[in-house]
């Protein structure tokens, strides 16, 4: 159904909201929308970007730790983060030099603590789940506009994984009649789509990789006892080599084994994976150059170990179009490009698409396609028996 009071056929001006799993900030799209479904035209009005201070990283990582989290603390950081999401929205608007009454719709990803699309064995309570916080009737009644948000449980009640979701907007922004083009986010989680030439919904293949920025960023806090977040455009990795040993025993994970679909998240690849590779690297006494390297490489042969094994033997790839923070590191990027010599990799920077606004404009799309009732997931990717319309409304 449509909610009466949405304007079907007419453009919509729509903010959408991302804050991934590297826990490094807010980004905010603000997208003028026209269509609906896979056939929906998209317009980026502005892009706004807000990082979260040292502290509020922290607590977050804690809340996504099975030893530091309690429910006292994901109360009350699911409505802090309310604020914070709404407080973007006005700021995102006021940056684009427009007015709040020109924006009909908020749409939130919210904030993962929890994803668990396999249910736990011999645990009769353990069912596929997932958990996003940033109440959107916080979001809703500060910035005074309807608000959707909670995408990912509407795809599990039908079988789904809830995840990725990126394949719906990467089919809607960068299909291709002539060119197969794999899209590879690289956010904190690494996640692909696939597109083959002139694809239609059913041809698309999505799932998540692996670790993208995940390890990277963790490996540069701890070895620099917490002066940096991340390795800035590889800089640090560019001045060692990977060790091929320890990158081999890291890519004996059983995550890489798994068929598609599939997704993952910090409750494989945390804070407890990082602290293993690091112990694991000064066992055999890397340098820190040597093991920012190999940290930097497990991501992309990951990656590149997911296409030779679940893409390329179907689909014939020509460009692959790197978005998200791992769009600025250039050593990955030259990592990448050895590894898959026979496809052009680049950054969606270079068709005009800004890398970092990408799944805040996804969520946005979402959003708009809840409200008029359009199913908006892709059961090709996440598994789903069905397609279906997900998300959850507050009222301003």
């Amino acid at each position: 159904m449509m909610f009466s009071s949405w304007k079907e056929g007419e453009p919509a001006v729509v903010v959408g909201l991302m804050s991934g799993t590297s826990l490094d900030g807010i980004d905010a799209a603000i997208v003028r929308i026209n269509g609906s479904g896979l056939e929906a035209s998209v317009e980026l009005l502005h892009y706004y970007s807000k990082s979260y201070e040292p502290e509020l990283r922290q607590r977050l990582r804690d809340l996504c730790s099975e030893e530091k989290s309690n429910s006292a603390a994901v109360c009350s950081m699911n409505a802090y983060l309310g604020y914070q999401f709404g407080a973007a929205v006005l700021e995102a608007v006021a940056d684009a030099g427009m007015r709040i009454d020109e924006v009909d719709l908020v749409s939130s990803h919210g904030q993962t603590i929890w994803h668990q699309p396999v249910p736990e064995e011999g645990d009769a309570y353990s069912v596929a789940s997932t958990l996003q916080i940033g109440d959107i009737s916080v979001i809703a009644k500060q910035v005074g506009i309807l608000t959707v948000g909670d995408f990912r449980p509407a795809d599990m009640a039908v079988g789904g994984q809830g995840a990725p979701f990126a394949p719906y907007g990467d089919f809607i922004l960068f299909r291709h009649s002539d060119r197969g083009r794999l899209l590879q986010n690289i956010g904190g989680i690494g996640n692909c789509t696939a597109l083959p030439a002139g694809a239609s919904p059913s041809d698309v293949l999505a799932f998540d990789t692996g670790p993208g920025n995940m390890i990277m960023d963790a490996v540069a806090y701890m070895l620099s006892e917490g002066r940096l977040s991340y390795d800035d455009g590889g800089k640090w990795a560019a001045l060692g080599k990977p060790d091929q040993v320890l990158l081999r025993e890291m890519m004996a994970h059983p995550y890489f084994h798994a068929e598609p679909p599939k997704s993952t998240g910090r409750e494989l690849f945390g804070h407890d994976y990082a602290v293993s590779f690091l112990e694991q690297a000064r066992l055999r006494q890397l340098s820190d150059e040597d093991t920012m390297a190999t940290a930097t490489a497990f991501t992309a042969y990951s990656i590149a170990d997911s296409y030779t094994k679940y893409v390329f033997p179907s689909h014939k790839i020509d460009e692959v179009i790197v978005t998200g923070g791992g769009a600025h590191n250039k050593t990955l990027l030259s990592m990448l490009s050895e590894l898959l010599p026979e496809q052009n990799v680049m950054t969606s920077k270079a068709l005009g698409f800004d890398d970092d606004a990408k799944e805040a404009v996804i969520f946005a799309l979402l959003g708009h396609d809840f409200m008029l009732g359009v199913p908006n997931n892709l059961p090709a990717a996440t598994g789903a028996c069905r397609p279906t319309v997900m998300g959850k409304l507050a009222l301003p």
